[in-house]
């Protein structure tokens, strides 16, 4: 019996929405298991930290159907998960900032083989529908704030 492949996908995953449902879903396509990594709030540092607390994202990622396991990111460096799960695949979101070639360079300085795919895009199924955590904080300051 082979063991099952499996795959990464990682990101912030505050006000979670269908983007990231369909980044998921797609992530999950390219293996038999799904874990995915959530970015402690302190390390996020490309964008606006996150709303929600870690434990939060952590716990809403996991209840999702179609992730196997959900991980919170290391505090210091962001490969020590990748190192531990040994993963076949990172799918990255089709819009998460990450160079693919400089996370390949660092996999393979770090002994690690697998490839990297890039998750395809969604596209709003209607005229109203929020695809990013920033527009969703957006309008909600529009309508409330």
């Amino acid at each position: 019996m082979t063991a099952p492949t499996r795959a990464v996908a990682q990101g912030t995953f505050d006000l979670l929405h269908p983007g990231h449902i369909h980044y998921l879903e797609d992530a999950a396509s390219y293996a038999d298991e799904l874990h995915v990594i959530v970015a402690r709030g302190d390390n996020v540092t490309h964008k606006e930290p996150p709303i929600l607390a870690d434990q939060q994202r952590l716990d809403t990622v996991a209840s999702l159907g179609v992730v196997d396991e959900a991980h919170l990111g290391h505090p210091e460096d962001i490969f020590v998960p990748i190192e531990e799960l040994a993963p076949d695949v990172i799918v990255l979101g089709y819009d998460q900032h990450h160079d693919p070639e400089a996370i390949r360079e660092t996999l393979v300085d770090r002994g690690i083989d697998c490839r990297i795919e890039r998750a395809s895009a969604r596209e709003p199924t209607h005229d109203d529908e929020l695809l990013s955590s920033g527009a969703i904080i957006e309008r909600i300051l529009d309508r409330r704030g």
